[in-house]
């Protein structure tokens, strides 16, 4: 679960105060690079909270890009949630909470800072704000009475449940193909006939972990349209869709793998022949573009439910990105380890 290791003199004051910082954006904003800056200089691991992330061999695609943990002098940044499940599997949110925890919990153990990063809203809500989940049972009645319905109309299904639950979980970006959106109905109906309210998974309280702890990389709508067509000709170049006949090759299903969406479901289509390499590069773009307005709009949705998100401009150098975080932890806890470095 974790990788790298190393030691920083800020660290245990730091810890003292239960600190744990969220660095969250859309994609192509340069979430990573500032999460790793950050814990060099305040003795930091990171948690990802990427929802596909998590799958081994899903590497290109998922933009993974682990030389960002490396520094100049070497030494790798700890990180924790990236490859700790097979492609294939079905990761979910109360698996992302156990595991979130179980690493949290060994972060903190050995006196380390917490640092949240990714671009997935709801999994970083789901811990910020402690929703308490458990395991939802797969209903094989319930997906057999679904499996002839268009993804609009299991689309409409969902809104109308989560109208009767008062659910913010599901929104477009999590059902893009059918199976998903089953998946979401499945969840929603088993909320609505069953006594969901378990206990929370224990994770720093709004009296420990003060909200305003909540950093965005702020990046201009035009050049993140620019970032992300140059990084998807990059990944494209670099064999991405070898990644992904590699995948299908080893035995993974079509389906499984459009499941995951964006990357994996175009180029899927594109190996089985459903697209053409032109239609898969274009639609594809456009896709990535889709999912990161729709990020920018979970985000601002978390601002509207009482999340305060300390917005970066993308544009500052990186020193001054720190600075600016170190100004709030001062502001929040009045440190003078940190004052001082």
């Amino acid at each position: 679960m974790c990788n790298g290791h190393g030691s920083h003199p800020f660290h245990e004051e730091l810890h003292r105060c239960e600190l744990m910082i969220t660095i969250l954006g859309p994609t192509a904003s340069g979430k990573t690079k500032l999460a790793v800056a950050l814990a060099d200089a305040l003795g930091g691991e990171i948690i990802s909270a990427d929802s596909r992330q998590v799958y081994r061999g899903m590497d290109i695609g998922t933009g993974k890009d682990l030389s960002d943990y490396t520094l100049e002098s070497g030494r790798t940044v700890p990180y924790h949630l990236i490859d700790i499940c097979d492609a294939g599997e079905k990761y979910n949110l109360f698996r992302y909470q156990q595991d979130f925890r179980n690493a949290y919990d060994d972060i903190c153990v050995r006196g380390r800072i917490p640092i949240l990063c990714g671009g997935t809203g709801l999994y970083i809500e789901s811990v910020l704000k402690n929703y308490s989940l458990k395991a939802v049972p797969e209903n094989p009645e319930l997906r057999r009475s679904l499996e002839g319905m268009t993804l609009q109309e299991l689309t409409r299904m969902l809104e109308d449940l989560k109208a009767k639950t008062g659910s913010n979980m599901h929104n477009k970006t999590d059902v893009d193909s059918c199976k998903r959106a089953i998946r979401a109905i499945e969840i929603e109906m088993y909320s609505l006939d069953n006594d969901v309210n378990q206990q929370q998974i224990g994770i720093p309280s709004p009296d420990s972990n003060p909200a305003d702890l909540i950093f965005g990389t702020d990046i201009p709508r035009d050049l993140r349209r620019q970032r992300i067509t140059e990084r998807l000709d990059q990944r494209l170049a670099e064999g991405m869709v070898a990644e992904v006949k590699t995948l299908l090759d080893s035995g993974i299903a079509p389906d499984d793998l459009i499941y995951y969406g964006l990357e994996y479901k175009f180029l899927t289509l594109y190996l089985t022949g459903a697209l053409t390499y032109t239609q898969m590069r274009a639609q594809l773009e456009t896709a990535i573009h889709q999912f990161a307005k729709r990020q920018m709009t979970w985000f601002r949705g978390m601002e509207r439910r009482g999340l305060h998100i300390n917005w970066i401009d993308y544009s500052l150098p990186m020193d001054e990105k720190v600075a600016f975080v170190k100004s709030i932890i001062i502001g929040s806890y009045s440190l003078s380890v940190v004052k001082g470095s």
